[in-house]
Formats: C-alpha cells, sequence, structure tokens
C-alpha cells in the first residue's frame, strides 16, 4: 500500500492534538475537535488515539478522515525533548515532623461575624 503523506512544519513543539486539528481547519472548534478524538476517529502513528491533549512531536504522523499528515519541524524552530526521552526526576522525600513536636495547621481561624438581628445579614469584612 502506498500511503501519501502531507506535511505539516511545526513552528514549535510540542503541539496539542485537538489544537493541532484546529489549526490545520480538519474541524469547526475545539469542541468538535475534543469529540472526534473521543471517540476514535483520529490516529497518531498508526493508532488510534483517544487522549485530547496529547503531544505530538515533529516525526509523529496523524491520520484524520483518511489523510495522513507527517509533522517535521521548521528550521528555525528549537527541537524539544519527548518525555520519554527526558532525564527521569528524582522522588521528593517526605519530610515528617518530629515526634515530640504534634504538627501546625496551616489554616488560620477566623470568628465568625455576629448577624445582625434585624436583617438576619452578616457584616461584609475584607480582611
Amino acid at each position: 500500500m502506498n500511503e501519501e503523506y502531507i506535511e505539516i512544519e511545526l513552528e514549535e513543539e510540542p503541539i496539542e492534538l485537538c489544537k493541532l486539528l484546529k489549526v490545520l481547519n480538519l474541524v469547526e472548534g475545539g469542541g468538535q475537535a475534543k469529540n472526534l478524538i473521543a471517540e476514535g476517529y483520529v490516529g497518531v502513528n498508526h493508532e488510534i488515539c483517544t487522549i485530547k491533549r496529547k503531544k505530538l512531536y515533529s516525526g509523529d504522523v496523524l491520520e484524520f478522515d483518511g489523510e495522513l499528515f507527517q509533522l517535521s519541524l521548521s528550521e528555525d524552530a528549537t527541537p524539544a525533548q519527548r518525555p520519554s526521552e527526558q532525564t527521569p526526576v528524582e522522588p521528593k522525600q517526605n519530610i515528617t515532623p518530629p515526634e515530640s513536636q504534634p504538627a501546625k495547621s496551616k489554616r488560620k481561624r477566623t470568628k465568625k461575624p455576629k448577624v445582625d438581628e434585624k436583617t438576619g445579614r452578616r457584616p461584609i469584612s475584607f480582611g
């Protein structure tokens, strides 16, 4: 099977799938794009994709309405790293308070203002 691709040059990457469909004027709006993606009418890299905000990079293939679109990066754009190529982030260490001191609540408690007996309303305060 001979597949013909329509080349799409990206000025920056990544681009979200729903936004790409809008930019290419393949849909009327973002809501329609998200519905079509959720219903399985859009393919990315020869697989059905139902992730509305999937990030696409140069080299990815978009399939929609019987057409194939090959994404590439324009010459003046700087390439971004795909998530799998990024360096792993070290997990955060849990800091527990010493047992001798109870953990303090960060929430500041305030007294509720009194209710006016005539109107049944509380006064408004800004501060």
